[in-house]
This record gives structure tokens, sequence and C-alpha cells, in this order.
């Protein structure tokens, strides 16, 4: 079979064809390049306003997902209104139910600073009203007629005691009745001298006074408890004059908001209620020195929860840290005198409520590796409102009062941004999130390769190079990213939208310009940076081409072995893969159909290997044992394999092995071989196809080549073959070859130099062809097999037990 030609390994891009000489003429890139499905399921999900359509985002780490949604969303953001601000108030009647207030963009900014010069003015305006000489006038009036009052029931009390000859002595606010005598209270002696009847009367006297005093002093504390109420109520006309006009300044200049008018009237029957706080002089002194006029006044303090003032266009809030505070807003605590406490003054915003209005971007990831965060987040989106809660609170933690704030009503779309088996995990076993997120936004892996979206990549260059400030590139250099591109995604079709890969690119070749003191980067800055790339991450390829040259690791690239192929495997450590020879072998014998995988037998192989195992018996029994059982007895191992082996591109190179072993026919060393093959025979294309390419190449460059050693592959991947510089001249130079195969006749002829050969109409192969030398050796086995099934030659005890054993005997 002949070798591909090397134009066949490579597909470049023709920078003739690009239409332009460096990047700085392009314009820059506007939307998502090759993102149409995903950017009609944004519009979509932005459009729609029903409940529980919000986004996913899904698709590949690195792909850029979070920055072309941010970019999207801020487009869409711009020609939105801007969104509300939201305060929250004292709730003078329940103190720990704080009252949320919705207010145009920059009026809660507004409305706190007038309530602070609200305070500033009434620590003024309420001192000043009543030090005028009207309330001093009428507060002495009150006073006076409680005192005539007073003075005048006392008068009659003395003047009824003086005709019963009793007069009132008065001691501080003790009164005590006593007898006279020419004017003068009785001494003892002259009141025992007195006769009988005339103690008595006097008794009675005093006693009648007595009851009368304590009317009077009943009467004088209902007078006292009047004056307060009349000093109160004119305390309260006073202070009503005082700060009734500066509230309705406030209510006239917030009339449209029907919240706030009923909340200034709070504030103004709470400071008629406290007029004393800004009253007296040298209290308020004490309290400010104290805190306590701070505490006192907080009450009318706002709490500016959400502040749009600077805003332009809806929010869009990025929470790169989704915890369940930062979500969903915390009350905060103060410690007084060893207690921790708290107001409403302490209530800070989440993302939820920053971004109330409008778009709130989260990880999937990240939201979903926090406690209580992911299911926090579901109930306000059920609830449509958002309550500022504690976890602590919420499981019993901690008994120290809180608050209860009043829940702001929520209209937002949320976007998460995530790799698909997120998404589908989620599908899978959380029925909230269907309906939730009703809208999957699933990003490319890839665009098509065509002269079309060649220049838009351009143009995607060109714009990731303006936004980090780079050196402009010269279209060859374009030129070499595009064939990279087509090689990260292993398809000669496609083009890869990486955004973290391409990106990385850009600045390495940068760097490499620069460091040549180059204006412009070029298609050799650009190979330079690919180049590093792989030398920082290839010390373990190194090591096993190193070992492989030195024979630790047994491989053969010269000569023929019979049941020896060398696979080729694909090592992935991190970011960077590579791939190298391993030796397959096989033994045959007789048996019973069965075929042995070593790796599966010690759980070192894995499902899909193991599946391809199944599927080479099937396909020999199939081919070479249809009317005769498969007398086959193989094992099949990977040599000097001490981890794990997973997938099904060395079915070809253990079919080949197998058959090599029952045709007796030597595989050739020089050759390595990858693909799938499924039961009829037919190659399937395999993943990491270059990249086992170079690393067989690699061994035997690094061995000395030879013009016999290449690579056998299916013909169904010479379409992803993006091979390196120096593979490519060495096959053109005729050192190393990349022979196609469709199937694993072509793959075992390439393999051994024998033709496989076709089976005729009466079901025979061509004499020793590969698969007459299999058949033949299948046949041979079964026979041998029937014949060790045969009952021993004058055996009596056997033969009398099968006697026995016949049903028609006796």
């Amino acid at each position: 079979m002949k070798a591909l030609d090397a134009a066949a390994l490579y597909t470049a891009c023709d920078p003739a064809r690009l239409g332009f000489d460096d990047t700085s003429q392009l314009a820059d890139l506007d939307g998502l390049l090759g993102q149409d499905r995903a950017e009609e399921a944004l519009h979509f999900g932005l459009g729609i306003h029903q409940h529980g359509y919000n986004l996913f985002v899904l698709g590949p780490s690195g792909m850029g997902k979070h920055t072309m949604v941010s970019q999207f969303l801020r487009q869409c953001a711009d020609k939105e209104p801007v969104a509300s601000d939201w305060i929250y108030v004292a709730n003078f009647a329940h103190p720990e139910k704080p009252r949320a207030i919705e207010l145009a963009a920059g009026r809660g900014s507004a409305f706190a600073y007038d309530m602070r010069q609200l305070v500033e003015d009434l620590r003024s305006a309420i001192p000043n009203a009543f030090e005028t000489e009207q309330y001093h006038a009428r507060l002495q009036e009150l006073h006076g007629n409680f005192q005539d009052r007073s003075r005048q029931v006392f008068v009659e009390l003395a003047e009824e005691a003086e005709k019963h000859g009793v007069t009132v002595l008065r001691a501080r606010d003790e009164f005590s009745f006593v007898p006279v005598k020419d004017g003068r209270p009785m001494k003892s002696d002259e009141y025992d001298a007195l006769p009988e009847e005339e103690k008595q009367r006097l008794t009675a006297v005093i006693s009648s006074l007595e009851d009368k005093l304590r009317g009077i002093l009943h009467q004088r504390s209902q007078w006292q408890r009047e004056l307060r109420e009349a000093i109160k109520a004119l305390n309260r006309e006073v202070g009503m004059f005082a700060v009734g006009h500066l509230i309705e300044d406030l209510k006239e200049k917030y009339a449209d908001v029907k919240a706030i008018n009923e909340y200034l009237s709070e504030v103004q029957e709470d400071v008629i209620d406290n007029l004393n706080a800004f009253r007296d002089e040298e209290e308020e002194v004490e309290m400010w020195e104290t805190g306590k006029a701070e505490q006192s006044f907080r009450g009318y303090q706002v709490n500016v929860l959400v502040d749009n003032s600077q805003a332009s266009g809806a929010p869009v809030v990025y929470e790169d840290l989704p915890i369940f505070q930062n979500l969903i807003g915390r009350i905060e605590y103060v410690s007084q005198m060893g207690t921790l406490v708290t107001d409403y003054m302490l209530v800070k915003a989440g993302a939820l409520h920053q971004a109330n209005g409008g778009y709130l971007v989260l990880d999937a990831h990240r939201l979903l590796t926090q406690p209580f965060a992911w299911e926090a987040l579901k109930r306000m989106l059920y609830a449509e409102q958002v309550y500022v809660e504690s976890p602590a609170e919420m499981y019993s933690l901690i008994s120290t009062v809180s608050l209860e704030p009043e829940p702001i009503p929520l209209n937002l779309k949320v976007v998460l941004v995530g790799e698909r088996y997120l998404y589908y995990l989620l599908q899978a076993y959380d029925p909230d999130f269907a309906e939730l997120f009703k809208v999957q936004a699933d990003f490319e892996n890839s665009i098509d390769s065509n002269e079309d979206n060649q220049n838009l990549y351009a143009r995607l260059l060109a714009t990731l190079i303006r936004k980090d400030k780079l050196h402009h590139f010269d279209r060859d250099a374009v030129a070499r990213i595009v064939e990279h591109s087509r090689r990260a995604v292993e398809d000669t079709q496609k083009l890869s939208v990486h955004m973290r890969s391409i990106n990385d690119l850009l600045q390495e070749a940068d760097y490499w310009a620069r460091r040549g003191g180059r204006e412009r980067v070029s298609r050799a800055d650009v190979q330079q940076a690919i180049d590093k790339q792989i030398y920082r991450a290839d010390r373990v390829q190194r090591h096993v081409v190193e070992e492989i040259r030195r024979g630790t690791l047994l491989i053969d690239t010269e000569g023929g072995v019979t049941a020896q192929v060398n696979a080729l495997v694909v090592n992935e450590l991190g970011r960077f893969a590579f791939g190298h020879p391993a030796r397959v072998t096989a033994t045959v014998r007789v048996g019973e159909g069965e075929v042995v995988d070593i790796e599966r037998e010690v759980d070192l192989g894995g499902s899909i290997h193991s599946k391809g195992v199944m599927i080479l018996s099937a396909y020999l029994a199939a081919r070479f044992a249809g009317s005769k059982p498969l007398s086959l007895a193989a094992t099949l191992v990977f040599e000097q394999n001490y981890g794990g082996i997973e997938g099904d591109s060395a079915t070809v190179a253990e079919l080949c092995a197998l058959l090599s072993a029952l045709a007796d026919l030597p595989i050739r060393q020089s050759l390595a071989v990858t693909g799938s093959a499924n039961q009829r025979g037919q190659l399937q294309p395999v993943g990491g196809i270059n990249e086992k390419i170079e690393g067989f190449f690699d061994v035997c460059r690094a061995r000395g080549l030879n013009g016999e050693q290449g690579v056998v592959i299916p013909a169904n991947n010479v379409d992803h073959l993006m091979l390196r510089e120096d593979v490519v001249e060495a096959a053109r130079q005729g050192q190393f070859h990349i022979y196609a195969v469709a199937t694993v006749d072509e793959a075992i002829e390439v393999l051994t130099g024998v033709s496989a050969g076709a089976i005729d109409a009466q079901g025979e192969y061509p004499r020793d062809t590969v698969n007459d030398k299999v058949k033949r050796r299948l046949e041979d086995f079964a026979e041998t097999r029937h014949e060790f099934a045969k009952p021993g030659d004058g055996d009596e005890d056997d033969e009398g037990d099968q006697q026995n054993s016949d049903p028609k005997s006796g």
C-alpha cells in the first residue's frame, strides 16, 4: 500500500488569501465568533420575562464564556433603564423588622443625606423653639395656675381649721393639725388640762380636717398630672411648630413615594416623643460624649442598601465568591458591653440586591461547592424576593437577638456559567434546576475553517491584540495561528475557539517578538512560542523516549516479530498531551473461544478497552468460525504497563497481534499502528492522532530513521492530520511513512507484507494469504479440540458409564 503524500499530512493556511498585511488593518470583532446557537439562546433568555427563564451557559473550561457572556450582557444592559435604589429605614413600631423602600436611581443616597441634614436642623431648631419668651410665658402660666389652685385650697383649709380652734403646721410636704390657744399652738400640758368634752371635739375636728387634707392632696396630685399633660401638650405644640415645617418640606420633596411619606410621619411622631434628646444642651453633650446620642439619633439614619446613582443601564454583576452571605446579604453585629447587638444600619447587600433589575453572573462550580448557597439561590428565585437571613440563625447555632429585614422584590436574570457535565448532572438530579434554568446556551468548541471564518478569526485575534496592547501580527503569523488552531481541535476543517489557549499563544508570541526587538510579530515568533510551550511541558515525554532508546522500555523499530505489534497510546499531563509506542503481544492455543485481556484481569484495563477486546473476539468468531466452534484460547497484554489502559484505539493493534500469532507471520516492527475496529473489521477514527504519530517518530528518530519506519492509521483520520514540520519533512524525503487503511485486512497487509486475501463464493481464501493461514490454524485447533473430546479407547469404565447413561439401555 502506498503511503500518504506529505501534502496530506499538514493543511497549510495560505497567507495570501487573508487579505491584509497585519492585524492593525482589521476592525474589532463584534459579537461571538461561531457561536450562533449560543448567541440566539442568550437573546431568547434575556428577551423572555416569564418566571424560570434563567440561563445556563455551558461549554469547556477556557472557552472565554465568562468574558463573552459579560460583554454580551453589558451590551444588552446598556440599552435598559437604570435599576432602582433600595434603602432600609427604621420601623418604630417593630424595631426588629426594618422597612425596605424602593427609590429611583440616585434618590436613595439623596434621601440619606436629607435625613442627616434633618437631624442637624432639628438639633438647632428644637432647642431654639423652647428658648422663646412665648414658651416660657405659657409654661410659667401653667405653673402659676397650678400654684394658685394649690394655694387656694390650702388657704381655705387653714381658715376652716382656724374657725374650729385648730391651726395647720407644714414641714416640707408633711402637714399636721394642732389646737391653738391665744393664737399660738397649744402646749401638751395645756391640752391635757382641757375638759374631756373639749378634747373629743378637737379630736373630731382634727379627724375631719385630715380627711379634707387627704382629699386636697389627692386633688393636688391630679392637678400635677394635669400640669404635666398640659406641659407635654405645650411641648408637643412647640415641638410640632419646630419640626413640622422641616418634615413637611421633605414630604413635599418625596411626595411621589408613599412609603417615604409614611416613614416621615413616623419620624415626626418619634421626634415629638423624644424631644428631650434634642432640648437639653448639657444632656445632649453628655450623650454625644458617651455615644448615646448617636444611638438615639440612629433611628433617623438611612441604610442605602443599593446605590445606582453612578450607574448607566441595568446592572451586570459577577460574583466571583458566591458564598451564602455574598449572595443574599448579611447582618453584621457589633460588641457592646460584651454583648453582640445589631440594627438595620448593619444590614449589608448581597449580589442579588446589587444585580436586582439586571443580570447576575455566577460560576456554577463555585456556587455548587459553597454550603447553603445553591439552595438559598433557588429559594430566592422561587419566591421572587430576596430576604437577608443568617445560616447560624436558620440552624439555631446562635441565640443573639437579630433582625428580620423586610424582603425586597426580586426581578433579575441569573446566568450560570459552567462545564457541560454540571449542566447535565443538575438536569438529572435536581428537579428544581429545570424549573428555574430553562434556557441553555451551549458554546461550540470549534467553527468551520472556511475563508470567511478565517477572516473573522483574524479579526478576533486583532481584537485580543488591542485589548492586551500587544504588537500587531503579520499575516504569516496569523496563518500559523490558524494552522495551530486546526491542530488544537484535531480537524483540518475546523478552527478552535478555545479562547484561553489563543490568548496565551498571542501573549507568548508577542513576548518573543519584543525580546527580539521586532515591532511586528512574525510566523517565527508564533512558532517559537509553540515550541517553548511544548518544551516547558515535555519532560516526561523526553524521559519516555530516552528509556526506549536505551532499551529500558522494550520497543523494536526494525525487523519482524510474530505476535508482537507496536501500538500507540496518548498520555495527558495537564494541558499537554504526548504519544508513545507500547508493545502489545499475543499468545494463542487450543481452547474454548476465550480471548483473555490480562489488563482487565488485573484491573488495569478500563471498560472501553475491555469492550474493544470483546469486539475483536466477536470479529474472529464471525469471520473464521461461522460453521465450527472457535476453539481458541488467547491472551493479550500491553507489555511493561504498570498503570491503567483505557480506550479502544489499540483494538487494531491487538487484533493484528492475534492474527500474526494465528498465521505465524512476523509483524514489521518498523511500523506502529493505531485505530479502533468494529465487529466487521472496519477501522474507526481515534483521538490524539497527531501526538501518536509524532510519538513514534520521535522514538524512531532517536534510534535513527532507516526509511522503513512509519505509522498505520485509520483512513478516516486523514482529515485530522496536522503533523509537526519535521515529521512532514521526513515523510517528504521518504524517511517516514503514514499509511491510511480502512479495514483490518489492509492493516495486516501493511504490517506483514502478505496479502490478506478475500473470501470466495465457496467460503475459502486464496492459498497462503493471511486469512487463509488464520482460518486453517483455527480449523486445526477445532480438530484438536474435537480429538481431545472423544472418549479414550479401551477404557472399559468409561464405556460402561456411557452405556449406563444411555436412556435406551435396560
